[in-house]
């Protein structure tokens, strides 16, 4: 069968191969007909040889974490043929850690934990794939054109879930949240505080394109001054650039009792100055709370899936800005600069 492979640590390596194995029985047993997998900034920083790890005893990575395919079997019972199903893409450690073994694996305490398609376990891009069935989540038969995007709305689906538990330390009632970001995550956190019943602004640089339109659509407000420039202090703040400034003009600008969840990795390499004491003395007095959150375990899916097929699923396929079929998987992995969601189509 045809894969999409690289070897980790190589710059530029990545590659169609014709001939790649069959999924090996032990990675699980329900079977899985590949229909599309996304493409992100991850995927990028492993062709550029920046991380990624394969599996034990093997040169290459089958790329690929935002999945979704199709049944074919499961002897387990779990799911049924023709079922559209994504693959969960942390394991637990094998220790495993106090979270692990709770299945918090998103919260993983020694870092020995694998990931498909990134650390020590064969991704999602290739035609077949097995997984076993606690790492299986099935969605509604009506996001088959979108529901490569579960993965990503797990990691907010997880980052509302902390701030909601966060905010739950004393009366809370929130009105308003910023969205730094209107990339797939942060378009993915605007429609999750829709579905709050929040009012969303989401802050972007970009002034054309599909972006504004998109947030505008959501029933949000588009934003493309500085952080800094807003006239209102928000409730509740989902960072989604890691842009250094763009952090820490987001830890200030909260309101009383705001929470700020930071979901962007910075890259780190910039120093700008920071006037310590004065954020110090802001988070406290307003009794502020900043926080990092990163991947999902099965629940934090499981309310993926319910937000997605809860959507609109026409706003949903308006994310996706091309479908490349996977005879072209060059130009899948080839960042435009105006994309907002690649996916690699499988079906084509």
């Amino acid at each position: 069968m045809r894969a999409v492979t690289v070897a980790p640590g190589v710059r530029d390596s990545l590659r169609l191969d014709d001939d790649w194995p069959e999924p090996a029985a032990e990675e699980g047993a329900i079977l899985v007909q590949a229909v599309a997998v996304g493409i992100c900034g991850t995927d990028q920083e492993i062709i550029a040889g920046e991380y990624g790890e394969a599996p034990p005893g093997q040169e290459r990575l089958v790329l690929g974490h935002e999945s979704l395919g199709r049944v074919l079997e499961d002897p387990s019972g779990t799911l049924q043929p023709g079922d559209l199903v994504a693959g969960i893409v942390r394991h637990p450690d094998p220790v495993p850690c106090p979270n692990c073994a709770v299945g918090e694996w998103d919260m993983c305490r020694n870092g020995r934990y694998t990931e498909h398609g990134i650390k020590g376990l064969p991704g999602f891009a290739r035609e077949r794939w097995r997984v076993q069935p606690r790492f299986a989540v099935r969605l509604d038969p009506a996001l088959a054109p979108v529901g490569m995007l579960l993965e990503p709305t797990s990691v907010l689906a997880k980052a509302w879930n902390h701030i909601e538990r966060i905010g739950s330390r004393a009366v809370w009632q929130p009105q308003s949240v910023l969205v730094t970001g209107a990339g797939p995550i942060g378009l993915l956190a605007a429609l999750l505080g829709i579905q709050r019943g929040l009012s969303v602004h989401v802050l972007d640089r970009n002034k054309t394109g599909p972006k504004p339109e998109l947030v505008r659509a959501l029933g949000a407000t588009y934003h493309t001054t500085t952080v800094a420039e807003l006239d209102f202090a928000p409730d509740v703040v989902v960072e989604c650039t890691g842009a250094p400034v763009v952090v820490l003009d987001a830890m200030t600008k909260a309101g009383t009792n705001g929470i700020v969840c930071l979901t962007g990795v910075s890259s780190g390499g910039r120093t700008i100055e920071l006037d310590a004491g004065a954020l110090n003395r802001e988070l406290v007095l307003e009794n502020n709370v900043v926080f990092g959150s990163v991947n999902a375990n099965r629940r934090h899916w499981e309310l993926a899936a319910e937000a997605l097929a809860r959507a609109d699923q026409s706003w949903l396929s308006s994310l996706i800005t091309r479908r490349v079929p996977l005879s072209s998987y060059a130009d899948a992995y080839a960042s435009t600069g105006e994309d907002i969601k690649v996916v690699l189509d499988f079906e084509q």
